[in-house]
């Protein structure tokens, strides 16, 4: 039976960025905490880490709230035909 792996070996397995992890980043970059979360998010504070996650949230209701308006007017042009 294989070793379990130490954090530090899983640290160093990459993974492909998915799209909330891109997200993240961009959202840091704006809020210019980039360089913080770069260092592994360890000097990040919970007020920091907060900003991230709120504007996070709040992109991912704006893209949800268009994809849902964007899909009514889809319908409604279907409907009319």
């Amino acid at each position: 039976m294989a070793a379990e792996k130490t954090p530090q070996e899983k640290k160093k397995t990459k993974k492909k960025p998915g799209p909330h992890e891109k997200l993240k980043w961009e959202t840091a970059r704006e809020l210019g905490l980039d360089n913080d979360l770069a260092r592994s998010g360890e000097s990040l504070s919970v007020r920091e880490a907060g900003k991230i996650g709120g504007q996070m949230v709040k992109k991912l209701i704006k893209a949800g709230q268009e994809a849902l308006a964007e899909e009514t007017r889809t319908d409604n042009k279907t409907d009319k035909t």
